[in-house]
């Protein structure tokens, strides 16, 4: 059974730009999973850990057979083989994947929650999502449209 789910992509280090595209060629190289949209990329400054490079951010719509807690070992496991460290939170990352959204699930369990408990606080994720969703609903949140608004004071550089 096909699945619907929304990724987020970030990159501050090591040729952002290049790690965000190839990361977005390698999602639709996953078993049973397809790239169908891609947003455009943008710039964003960094958030909570301010001393560090600007990120590269987009947003990625995938059909996928596999499970979500799969889905996101195989995004994990594409992190680390960019040279991912997860020294403390919001340290500069080569490589961030998040799964926005899976379906319309709401789960939360060890390592994985859905939708993810930020995107509706982040315009880096907002803005490409809407790009590609534009009547994107977060469940349990409401329409994108709106908790879009509510970022309206986080400036984003759309690059490409």
């Amino acid at each position: 059974m096909a699945h619907i789910a929304y990724l987020a992509l970030g990159s501050n280090l090591d040729d952002p730009l290049a790690q965000v595209k190839s990361a977005m060629s390698a999602l639709d190289t996953l078993p049973h999973t397809r790239v169908l949209n891609r947003s455009s990329l943008y710039r964003s400054a960094p958030q909570g850990y301010l001393d560090q490079p600007d990120f590269v951010n987009a947003v990625v719509r995938v059909r996928t057979e596999l499970a979500p807690h799969v889905l996101l070992d195989a995004m994990l496991a594409l992190e680390r083989a960019r040279g991912r460290t997860r020294e403390f939170t919001n340290a500069p990352r080569t490589l961030d994947l998040d799964m926005l959204l899976y379906d319309d699930l709401a789960l939360h369990e060890h390592g994985l929650t859905l939708p993810h408990s930020q995107m509706h606080r982040r315009a880096f994720v907002l803005q490409p999502l809407l790009e590609i969703a534009p009547d994107c609903v977060i469940p349990g949140i409401g329409k994108a449209m709106e908790a879009a608004r509510s970022c309206a004071d986080q400036q984003l550089e759309k690059i490409e």
